[in-house]
């Protein structure tokens, strides 16, 4: 049986790691992360591990048992919407965060909604027409979010088949 830990409790224990003015910062910002697989599932872990205070987690695809060798899913999130899933693992790791998961197909439409109140954005898919079209999204359309381009395509081919205009 695992005991609960406080909000208090956890949040003395990342300000003795981070220092209260850096742990204030990480509580307040607000990233996105488009993509959550391979790449985006562990940035998500990782930032849930931080502390940082929102996350907006945004795919299209379900969890599939050729995901689990690289990717942080479980054998009970087979066939379940990937930021469903991860919503719940982030849950179990800070319980005390922000999340908002969105199960869709991110477009040029939805993107400046779904990432409006973010300070940073991680574009972390896996196919290039996709990491163009948010990547451009992002610069025309968020100019106020920081935007950061992860390089990881899953064996999908050369990163040098990105192009944006």
């Amino acid at each position: 049986m695992t005991k609960q830990i406080t909000r208090q409790q956890l949040s003395a224990a990342l300000v003795e790691r981070h220092g209260q003015e850096r742990q204030q910062h990480l509580y307040t910002a607000s990233v996105g992360i488009a993509g959550l697989g391979g790449l985006g599932s562990n940035i998500a872990v990782q930032l849930t591990r931080l502390g940082i205070g929102h996350l907006t987690l945004a795919d299209c695809d379900r969890v599939e048992i050729s995901n689990l060798n690289r990717q942080s899913y479980r054998l009970c999130d087979i066939g379940r919407p990937k930021p469903e899933a991860l919503t719940e693992q982030l849950l179990q790791i800070n319980p005390y965060l922000c999340y908002e998961p969105h199960f869709l197909k991110l477009t040029p439409q939805n993107i400046p909604e779904i990432f409006a109140g973010c300070n940073i954005i991680c574009e972390a898919f896996d196919d290039p027409e996709q990491k163009a079209m948010l990547t451009e999204t992002v610069l025309q359309r968020l100019p106020q979010a920081k935007l950061i381009v992860c390089s990881g395509m899953a064996g999908a081919g050369s990163a040098n088949a990105i192009t944006t205009s």
